[in-house]
């Protein structure tokens, strides 16, 4: 099959979404279909482009068979409602042409992922206008998420966000979600169920391995051979709260054997910065944001993985690909998410659930793991085990292209 495949962020950039758009596309090369990447100019999270793209509207490359048509978007590292819609937006636009004038291949469906919803708009004309079917991916329910979070707060945007929205799930053959959470969400807004297939978010576990060279090695680069590391590695974003893990890093100031390490950038990294600098703590250790190659060892360096999200309803439905790439290495999770990731993170007993924005909590979990070390062991097993079972991302993309030929 040939398929058009619409994501705004893609790699070299680091990410949730740019890690499945690039695992679902290269995998479905591998067995023998043709990609087409409509992707943006690299610049998340900074939100600066290298100046390789300067005065370039597109830019064709490939990667790892997969063709990436890059188009230009307009991005600014200062994240106002302003600058985003003009982002998004941008994106839309020139994505949309670019769909139309220069990815002229004869497809056999659009494969558009979400959010940002505005790529479902570039999708909607494309389809539209080549009538070419589209499938459409909720990995988050947007606008709904955004407004939660206080991101979207305009009434006309919210409404013209719900609208493109709905027209999306009207408009698509198939619509595929990543969480149960969702799926039974959108069969309340009555999108029917033989419509809706659920394909979760998982790990490569041919790259995210443990490796017991590269944690002596990280380690000791980092000065910390002997402690019991507590790893957080992803976005530094406004649903993460990572706040509550600095106020447990302080709460536990005496307890010098646990130490934190965050690794990543984002729109609340300079806050964070400025709070580490307020508390001072020797125990915690912050990193830019890695290539993702550069994780699994990472991982592996530590003893538990910290996968957190706000105390929000809405988050009650998510299941992020965190806790699937922490038990490809092996490592068990501390999951501070209520909802299908604690069902499922204690279904297998691959960790521990604490209560979401809870730094008390947080800090006793923690004690309690350091001081069990053969649970530990066992609960990183049983993620291992679980993971390459049922959330090898090889195995997801496979089950996805095989249900979409049947359906398109």
């Amino acid at each position: 099959m040939r398929i058009l495949y619409l994501s705004q962020y893609f790699p070299p950039e680091s990410g949730a979404t740019q890690t499945r758009a690039y695992e679902m596309a290269s995998n479905w090369v591998r067995l023998g279909h043709t990609v087409t990447m409509l992707t943006e100019f690299p610049n998340h999270p900074s939100g600066i482009i290298p100046t390789q793209y300067k005065g370039k509207w597109f830019e064709r490359s490939a990667l790892d068979g997969i063709e990436v048509v890059r188009v230009w978007v307009k991005a600014s590292p200062i994240k106002n409602f302003r600058n985003r819609m003009l982002f998004y937006m941008s994106y839309m636009v020139n994505a949309s042409l670019a769909g139309l004038f220069l990815a002229r291949d004869k497809y056999d469906f659009i494969y558009v992922t979400s959010p940002p919803l505005f790529v479902g708009g570039a999708a909607l004309m494309i389809s539209y206008l080549r009538r070419i079917p589209m499938v459409f991916e909720v990995r988050d329910l947007w606008p709904e998420s955004a407004v939660a979070l206080g991101e979207l707060t305009n009434q006309r945007a919210i409404a013209l966000a719900s609208w493109l929205e709905q027209k999306c799930y009207r408009k698509s053959k198939q619509v595929v979600v990543v969480t149960q959470g969702i799926y039974n969400r959108l069969l309340q807004r009555n999108i029917p169920a033989d419509k809706l297939i659920v394909i979760p978010n998982g790990a490569n576990i041919d790259m995210f391995t443990f490796n017991q060279g590269e944690r002596n090695r990280i380690r000791r680069e980092l000065g910390l051979e002997h402690k019991f590391i507590a790893i957080y590695a992803g976005i530094h974003g406004l649903a993460q709260g990572l706040e509550t893990i600095l106020e447990a890093a302080r709460l536990l100031h005496s307890s010098p054997e646990i130490h934190f390490l965050l690794i990543g950038d984002g729109p609340k990294k300079a806050e964070i910065l400025a709070l580490a600098k307020e508390y001072n703590l020797p125990n915690l250790t912050l990193l830019p944001e890695k290539p993702r190659e550069l994780i699994p060892a990472y991982l592996s360096a530590a003893d538990v993985a910290l996968v957190p999200l706000r105390k929000m309803e809405i988050f009650k439905g998510a299941l992020p690909s965190k806790i699937f790439d922490a038990w490809a290495c092996e490592r068990p999770v501390v999951v501070s998410i209520d909802g299908e990731a604690r069902e499922v993170v204690e279904k297998i007993h691959g960790g521990i659930f604490i209560s979401p924005e809870d730094a008390q909590a947080l800090a006793d979990g923690l004690i309690y793991l350091m001081n069990n070390p053969d649970e530990i062991k066992s609960m990183g097993k049983n993620g291992l085990d679980y993971t390459i079972q049922t959330h090898s991302r090889r195995l997801l993309a496979e089950e996805l292209i095989n249900h979409l030929e049947k359906y398109i």
